[in-house]
């Protein structure tokens, strides 16, 4: 198979709409990226560091990492490094809207309480490989003519990876049992009032805790602090609705818990580095349902 790198670009919009190749270094992400389409990274061979919500993860060779658009991420590798990427638009193929098939949105992406990454076990490489060769086989063969059959290989390979990850289970910190109820009370409350309770001092009276304590679980469970886990996911919710829906930013920082359009829009910045409004001008307006 060849180092080729196969191609597709949006004839409206003349951006990416799928992108596949193979690597054999890292080096073009060695600064921080925020991309306007999902990408999936497999580490074949070779080891470094990735930084993901500016948060750090060794990896070694068999380690499929998932971004989300505007996930801010970069790679600093340790030698040689081999392995996979595949980068595609939501214009191309959306995740939320395939949810109820793939059911990879929470789990490979947008998962905020866990690592960016699944590892590729022994008994799932040769077909998470399998997968990609025949999608790279075909790309070649038609020259991503059947879009069809291409979406066809990429959705096997998101629900085997959510599959996997799934079955991996959640990363782990050193918890006793009474500090892992927490968290997944935690966890329940956030998904639940995230709307409407924006501070961690909320979620420490709702679970009886002290925020000094609930502070150094959440910083030690999910290697982040109460505020941004929270932030992260208001944020979901409002990459979600700014792109699946056609509501005003207004309408939808009221349903966030936001009064102040504005004092929204500045949150939305200070999290992702750009506008409610350029993510959606960028990543779509209510495309998938187009």
């Amino acid at each position: 198979m060849t180092n080729q790198t196969h191609t597709l670009i949006n004839k409206e919009s003349g951006e990416l709409a799928f992108k596949m190749y193979r690597f054999s270094d890292l080096d073009h992400f060695d600064h921080i990226q925020r991309l306007n389409y999902f990408s999936v990274i497999w580490i074949q061979s070779g080891k470094g560091v990735a930084t993901v919500d500016f948060n750090q993860f060794e990896f070694t060779e068999d380690y499929m990492f998932s971004f989300a658009p505007f996930q801010p991420f970069m790679f600093k590798t340790a030698g040689e490094v081999d392995g996979l990427i595949i980068q595609f638009h939501t214009d191309f193929f959306c995740i939320l809207k395939h949810q109820k098939e793939i059911a990879c949105n929470g789990v490979l992406f947008n998962n905020v309480y866990d690592t960016p990454f699944v590892i590729i076990d022994t008994a799932s490489r040769p077909t998470l490989a399998m997968i990609c060769d025949e999608m790279e086989k075909d790309i070649i063969k038609n020259d991503l003519a059947l879009n069809e059959s291409v979406t066809s290989y990429l959705k096997l390979l998101l629900i085997n990876g959510a599959r996997l990850k799934n079955q991996q289970g959640e990363f782990t910190a050193e918890v006793n049992s009474d500090e892992s109820l927490v968290v997944k009370q935690l966890k329940d409350l956030i998904d639940q009032d995230f709307r409407e309770k924006h501070s961690p001092k909320d979620y420490a009276e709702a679970l009886h805790i002290t925020p000094k304590a609930l502070a150094k679980i959440s910083k030690s469970y999910f290697k982040k602090t109460l505020t941004t886990l929270i932030s992260e996911r208001i944020i979901i919710e409002a990459k979600r609705e700014l792109y699946l829906t056609n509501k005003p930013v207004k309408e939808i920082a009221s349903e966030l818990g936001y009064d102040d359009e504005f004092y929204f829009s500045r949150f939305f910045k200070k999290n992702t580095s750009i506008t409610p409004s350029y993510f959606r001008k960028t990543v779509g307006e209510n495309k998938a349902f187009a």
